[in-house]
């Protein structure tokens, strides 16, 4: 696989991913349940990600400042491995895995770098593209997540140890479509792991 593939590959995926999270962000207000519900497991909802994964923070001051340094150098980083991978032919399930690693990292570090600065609050109100009241200042934007799968909920049986009788959701992750790729090619490694890394391929050299 080439790398202008690979580069075309990671720029659509960025396309999709901020127009969802600029679509998203000036049509729907933070945190307002079944803002749409496509079906009983899918619904499109509106949070915002301060930290890592899961909600996860640094605490202090310069923690998000910190978290996003760290995702550029880390892009930055996955970046080089998608290019010396292309340039010593490798498979081409190792390059596709690269290339939507690459894809989500950079679609939430633009949130983080940007969305700070270029839209205001999204509680209580629908968020304005350019405003001039932004929410943030640089490096300190929030990730925009929305795609919501709660496939089963419900109490838990009160038989069941620790968590007999609790309210339970599966699945309660919120993520957007940057997660959806990083996700993607990390199962790509995994379940193709031989298949990924066992070198130069023709179909690679030919792409």
């Amino acid at each position: 696989m080439s790398l202008k593939k690979a580069y075309l590959l990671v720029i659509l995926i960025l396309i999709v991913d901020q127009i969802s999270k600029i679509y998203i962000k000036t049509n729907f207000i933070y945190g307002e349940d079944g803002q749409i519900n496509v079906a009983s497991w899918f619904k499109i909802l509106l949070i915002e990600n301060e930290g890592m994964a899961w909600g996860t923070q640094i605490p202090g001051d310069y923690g998000k400042l910190i978290l996003t340094l760290f995702r550029l150098v880390a892009v930055t980083g996955i970046g080089w491995w998608l290019w010396d991978s292309v340039k010593k032919h490798s498979s081409r399930y190792l390059i596709v895995a690269i290339s939507l690693i690459l894809a989500g990292a950079f679609g939430n570090i633009i949130d983080s770098v940007f969305y700070g600065v270029i839209f205001d609050h999204s509680t209580g109100q629908t968020a304005t593209l350019f405003s001039d009241q932004p929410y943030g200042t640089w490096f300190h934007g929030k990730v925009v997540d929305m795609l919501y799968f709660p496939i089963w909920e419900g109490n838990l049986p009160q038989w069941l140890p620790i968590w007999g009788g609790k309210h339970f959701t599966f699945f309660n992750a919120i993520f957007n479509i940057a997660d959806m790729a990083i996700s993607t090619g990390v199962g790509i490694l995994i379940v193709f792991n031989k298949k990924a890394f066992s070198g130069s391929n023709k179909h690679s050299e030919l792409a």
